[in-house]
């Protein structure tokens, strides 16, 4: 690395201590972001939620922390943790009353909400990288055009609003996994920013900036333990569900002949010391000649893939029926 002069050091300091600095700019942007985060959440719409990233300024704080851990200054480390605590509380309490207000039930959470209730160990590559972009325009003011592509790459807001939106409605493993995808982001971003700053050296104690490093490493490393469990089951799941689907095409009548299967969900219960088996929704047609998929069919097929998979599944089914015309 490079050690850099004390002003420019100094300089990068009172840089990050103002942007860090819990003012009414910043909190007009935190409502704001939130208010357009949680309704983009709850429409589903993927164009608001990225208008929400643009404007939110939560990723702030978090490379005054960086630099505040590096050189152990108390004054950017306390400024640093008090607006991302403020931040955070403010967005999930107005999430969780916007998310009251509108009643949406657990039942009903889109794809957008989901998708931040089950992170993985990509989510904190993610994280990693953006961070790096992050503080590198930070140090290299010439890319700061970057940081708006950054804000929507590992955003902090819209994971906190799915915590406040779950919360509003009792979903508490939905909101316990945002809240891991926000401190995935969280974790990864301030640990990147170290890194680069330590590249650019811009610290002055290397005992210190050891410490500093040392301790976000093994933050960043117990965390990946829970992110690798969860991306091991989405890698489980996609292959369990491509051999149900196998199964049912061609090892079973009633879906491989008598009916036609025509979409496959599997709800996966992923509560380790739950006995609740899976659920596997199935949506199949018939014609009026063909016989109406039975309760006893059901069974079998369940047996079926018991004995295949190694593990219990609960089997429902949508039976629609249709007519088939032609000329003749």
């Amino acid at each position: 690395t490079m050690r850099l002069n004390a002003p420019t050091l100094e300089s990068l300091r009172e840089s990050l201590l103002e942007e860090t600095t819990f003012d009414t700019s910043f909190l007009v942007l935190t409502i704001s972001s939130c208010i357009i985060a949680t309704l983009g959440l709850l429409m589903n719409s993927s164009g608001v939620i990225i208008g929400a990233m643009i404007i939110a300024p939560l990723m702030l704080p978090l490379r005054g922390l960086a630099l505040a851990n590096l050189d152990t200054d108390v004054v950017l480390f306390k400024e640093s943790l008090i607006t991302l605590g403020l931040g955070s509380i403010v967005s999930i309490l107005i999430s969780a009353l916007i998310g009251l207000l509108f009643g949406l039930p657990a039942e009903s959470f889109g794809s957008e909400i989901l998708a931040r209730t089950q992170p993985n160990l990509a989510d904190l590559g993610v994280a990693l990288t953006a961070g790096a972009i992050s503080g590198y325009a930070k140090v290299r003011p010439k890319i700061s055009d970057a940081l708006a592509g950054t804000a929507i790459a590992v955003a902090l807001m819209p994971p906190l609003c799915t915590v406040g939106i779950a919360f509003a409605q009792k979903a508490w493993l939905f909101g316990g996994g945002a809240f891991l995808l926000f401190l995935t982001n969280l974790l990864g971003i301030t640990l990147a920013c170290i890194l680069v700053f330590i590249w650019g050296g811009y610290y002055r104690n290397p005992e210190r900036m050891r410490q500093g490093l040392t301790f976000f490493l093994l933050m960043n490393l117990l965390l990946g333990i829970p992110l690798l469990i969860s991306l091991m089951n989405l890698v489980s799941h996609a292959r369990t569900e491509g051999l149900i689907r196998q199964l049912l095409a061609r090892g079973t009548v009633t879906f491989g002949q008598k009916s036609e299967l025509v979409d496959m969900k599997v709800d996966w219960n992923n509560i380790p010391w739950s006995a609740e088996p899976s659920k596997i929704i199935l949506s199949v047609r018939t014609t009026p000649d063909r016989p109406v998929v039975t309760p006893y069919q059901i069974g079998l097929v369940e047996k079926l893939l018991e004995e295949r998979l190694g593990r219990q599944f609960k089997i429902i089914v949508h039976v629609s029926q249709f007519i088939e015309v032609n000329s003749d």
